[in-house]
């Protein structure tokens, strides 16, 4: 077999069809748009219309709230934390901060604060600070010999007018 012998399974690669290229095409002159109106033209987006009906999105209920200043935390699972020690890129003896994992390159950025979660399995006893951590990540880490400190997130900055 030689370079030049290889080749696609049929049908592997279909080829798209050319609009507007002549009558001869099949696909010439309106090009598959049918004949005046709107869609016909170029630079049409009708997103969500329906002909004058009340769009599907207006109809249906709206449900629950979002809270605009809430904290949005950065997810740090014990299984990841085990896995960076493993490679060298923590000290497990050392006291971790959420400054120190973000050095490390285990976290792109802290956000609002770190939260420890449990996913995973965690062999090296570590004393963690960061800003939160579910029940059953604190007591993997208690478990393995280590400890948590879960420090209270500050508050994002609201504006005030007087």
């Amino acid at each position: 077999m030689r370079l030049n012998e290889l080749s696609d399974n049929p049908g592997a690669r279909q080829v798209r069809t050319r609009i507007g290229r002549g009558i001869g095409s099949g696909k010439g002159k309106t090009g598959g748009r049918g004949v005046k109106g709107q869609k016909s033209r170029s630079g049409v987006a009708i997103k969500g219309y329906e002909g004058g009906q009340m769009p599907i999105h207006m109809r249906l209920p709206k449900r629950g709230f979002n809270k605009p200043n809430r904290l949005k935390f950065a997810e740090l699972n014990i299984g990841q934390l085990q896995k960076a020690i493993d490679d060298g890129k923590l000290d497990a003896k050392a006291t971790l901060t959420e400054d120190a994992l973000v050095q490390s390159g285990i976290i792109r950025r802290k956000l609002d604060g770190i939260r420890l979660l449990a996913k995973g399995e965690l062999k090296a006893g570590v004393t963690l600070e960061v800003s939160g951590a579910s029940q059953a990540a604190l007591a993997a880490v208690e478990k393995a010999g280590g400890k948590v400190t879960v420090r209270v997130p500050a508050k994002p900055v609201e504006d005030k007018k007087d």
